[in-house]
């Protein structure tokens, strides 16, 4: 699957280790970076074309769930980081060359606050300021998306920028997802040669199947898979901690009918959420091989499974988080970091409840107002 000599198991294993630091030191070490860097996993969705490993949709979600499952914040910047890198598809041929001829090449981006180009000789002066950009300590370009002043403002432009070149603020004083040092960037008056942009909505010439799926579907199935990760994480650290641990009641946890229950219950919840995800993704995938298109059902369906696994396991992690009683709340115990970060994806774009309305409306033969599908 990846062109690399360290396997998933030994990745994992020093990603858990680092998950206090990465927690504490609101970012993700730079060794921790480098070495995954170094071995591929920054270049997973990137076409052949480039020397990406263009890798199948299906084993993507399952790679990403296994990293979330060691570290939410790391789940969150891997997937992040790897979908951006889909734009290798759409940007010019010698821009895509010169960004990934460096195996260090990492991109991240965030939402607009603000943002105006205008024309000038050979490029664009660009002002603007992006927020959320998750990644951004250990990015190497951002993509700062920008309308162009006196065009449409629907027809925005994508913009490399050297993440040296950026001004960033530290806004990201957050209880979850600490790790993912979603700064803030921003750039006055900054140059941008016409070879460093391109179209949000370009035409590809690549034919794979990954680049058929909208960055928003690759996003929101990528991210339902980093709280199904983080769920996993913390479903399997209660059921450890049920088995050693003996409250006031003089019983092990895992004696107990209500222990017992609530295991049954989350691992169900799971379990089917999982599914449905898998489900929905695995039909996508199918369409966008075979057919190289995919229907606003098989759209809405995607979104409407991810919406509902990030929900879903918010949900489990309660559970796991009321299992494990008094412990829970202490800042040590991976449960609390798991809780916080569970709950801090279900306020980010792909976990928002008007999801559920826009999958309502095509259900009931309205046209869909959302455009996240």
């Amino acid at each position: 699957m990846i062109n690399t000599n360290l396997n998933l198991e030994e990745i994992t294993q020093k990603i858990a280790e680092q998950s206090p630091n990465i927690n504490a030191d609101r970012k993700i070490p730079d060794q921790l970076i480098n070495e995954m860097a170094q071995k591929g996993f920054f270049r997973l969705l990137i076409p052949k074309t480039y020397k990406g490993e263009e890798i199948d949709y299906l084993d993507y979600l399952s790679l990403v769930q296994e990293i979330s499952k060691a570290d939410g914040s790391m789940g969150w910047c891997f997937n992040q980081n790897n979908i951006l890198s889909t734009n290798a598809a759409i940007m010019p041929k010698t821009l895509a060359e010169e960004i990934w001829s460096d195996q260090r090449a990492i991109l991240c981006n965030g939402p607009t606050q603000y943002a105006n180009a205008i024309p000038t000789e050979g490029g664009y002066r660009l002002t603007g300021r992006w927020n959320f950009s998750s990644g951004s300590q250990h990015a190497t370009w951002v993509i700062a998306i920008s309308t162009i002043e006196n065009r449409d403002p629907t027809k925005k432009i994508n913009m490399m920028i050297p993440q040296k070149d950026v001004n960033f603020f530290d806004v990201w004083q957050v209880n979850g997802l600490k790790g993912t040092g979603s700064f803030s960037f921003e750039v006055n008056d900054f140059f941008v040669p016409e070879e460093y942009t391109f179209p949000e909505f370009n035409e590809t010439e690549e034919k794979g199947g990954l680049y058929v799926i909208p960055k928003n579907l690759l996003f929101a199935s990528g991210f339902a898979s980093v709280a199904l990760g983080v769920a996993r994480g913390a479903l399997d650290k209660a059921i450890e901690i049920s088995k050693t641990k003996v409250p006031q009641e003089q019983q092990l946890l895992q004696e107990q009918s209500a222990t017992q229950r609530e295991i049954g219950h989350a691992e169900a919840l799971w379990g089917s959420s999982n599914a449905f995800v898998l489900q929905k993704a695995e039909h996508v995938w199918n369409e966008a091989r075979n057919n190289g298109k995919l229907e606003i059902e098989d759209r809405i369906e995607l979104r409407l499974a991810s919406t509902h696994a990030i929900r879903q396991s918010a949900e489990v992690v309660n559970m796991a988080y009321t299992i494990c009683g008094a412990s829970s709340i202490f800042e040590g115990n991976p449960i609390q970091r798991k809780f916080q970060d569970a709950h801090a994806i279900t306020q980010q774009i792909q976990g928002r409840l008007s999801h559920y309305e826009t999958a309502g409306q095509f259900f009931l033969g309205i046209e869909p107002q959302g455009r996240m599908f």
